[in-house]
């Protein structure tokens, strides 16, 4: 039995024994998603089992070396522990901008005291992060931003605000975009730095949108006191970090465009055989039913794309400006999927409100009209394009 092989039965046997038996089925809704902190809280008592078993094996982060709390895999080993999580259908043990985002910068970037310090806490899901980008003033431009860090001997001293925040109301810790030299021009003034949501003079207001949702929020930094040594990199060099940490964020944007985001009953062909009708055994409307399999084909395509993508990156040193062409395109296809989904329901994908909608029709309304915005966050489209024509085509100004 090869080495690989037998990770793989080790593995197997060890998932068996410890994913329990309530985690090996797709998630429900958004409630039971699994993002850590300091107060998480767990619907399903058995989601926080699985994550403490899932952190003591370092596979929350099975690549990330183990001086640091992750698994130590390689790319191979890695791969088996998807198969075999997929075999058992288990739900994701943690979803975090820790691990998503700020790790791999840490990794690349970070200070070894900064590695020990938060790299462990990601794993485990001890901290939440949020991320500290977004200006009311800079939004595409991104690189305007004025919110303002003065050193003042072992501090930085922060005033300013941000908008967009995901979760910042819940989260524990911001990586977050400062301006530390204003008279440097706008790209070369940048830091990145990071400190706690607890500290005094931070405070974060959800900001309620049109879906019904309020998973954003405006944060305001008041004379906020942060460690020196919570800089990350050196001083005034941030803005490299804050575009290989929108390459990492863009990434995990693009996933959205293959993943099945619903149980199985929901998907667009059940979906269109309830609402539209059948006949042997086929979607009735032909042109409907030829949509929604170029969709699947596509979706489908896009995935294995992804899967190529990601192995060729870590043989090459990680993420590059390619993201960009798989944010634009993974959001374009999560925003067809909502539109084929509120065509194929009629006017029952219309309401608000009311006893003549069902919870999954109104919340189907919700879902179309959060999916507008995938092509807003984490870079416009139209700046996707621009990185697409500069920095992958190589195409001249």
């Amino acid at each position: 039995m090869t080495e690989l092989a037998q990770f793989r039965k080790d593995t197997r046997t060890w998932l068996e024994q410890h994913c329990p038996p309530s985690i090996r089925s797709r998630q429900k809704n958004d409630d039971e998603t699994v993002w850590g902190g300091r107060h998480a809280e767990y619907p399903n008592p058995e989601a926080k089992t699985w994550l403490d078993a899932m952190a003591s094996k370092g596979w929350t982060c099975p690549t990330w070396p183990t001086a640091y709390g992750g698994g130590g895999l390689s790319r191979e080993e890695n791969k088996v522990l998807q198969q075999e999580l997929a075999r058992l259908n288990a739900r994701s043990p943690l979803t975090s901008f820790g691990i998503s985002m700020l790790g791999p910068i840490l990794l690349e970037y970070g200070s070894e005291e900064q590695k020990k310090e938060h790299l462990p806490k990601i794993v485990k899901g001890e901290i939440r992060w949020c991320q500290g980008y977004s200006e009311p003033g800079s939004g595409s431009d991104l690189a305007s931003l004025q919110t303002r860090a003065t050193l003042e001997g072992d501090h930085y001293r922060i005033n300013g605000s941000k908008i967009w925040t995901s979760f910042a109301d819940k989260a524990d810790w911001i990586f977050c975009l400062v301006r530390t030299d204003p008279m440097a021009s706008k790209h070369m003034g940048i830091s990145f730095i990071l400190f706690d949501m607890e500290s005094k003079g931070v405070s974060a207001k959800p900001i309620k949108l049109i879906s019904g949702a309020s998973i954003f929020c405006e944060t305001f930094f008041d004379d906020v006191a942060v460690p020196k040594a919570n800089l990350v990199g050196e001083a005034n060099a941030g803005w490299t970090i804050a575009k290989k940490l929108l390459q990492h964020e863009r990434n995990m944007i693009s996933g959205m465009g293959p993943r099945e985001r619903s149980n199985p009953e929901h998907s667009l062909a059940n979906q269109a055989k309830l609402y539209v009708g059948e006949h042997n055994d086929k979607i009735a409307d032909s042109h409907l039913r030829d949509q929604i399999t170029q969709f699947d084909l596509n979706s489908r395509a896009f995935g294995l794309t992804l899967q190529r993508a990601s192995a060729e990156s870590k043989s090459s040193g990680g993420v590059s400006p390619t993201s960009s062409m798989f944010k634009l395109y993974g959001t374009e296809q999560n925003k067809q999927r909502y539109d084929l989904l509120i065509n194929i329901l009629g006017a029952q994908g219309t309401g608000w409100e009311g006893d003549a909608f069902t919870d999954r029709e109104l919340s189907v309304t919700r879902e179309w009209l959060r999916s507008r915005a995938n092509s807003i966050e984490g870079g416009t489209s139209e700046v996707q394009l621009n990185v697409i024509a500069k920095q992958v085509l190589k195409l001249p100004d």
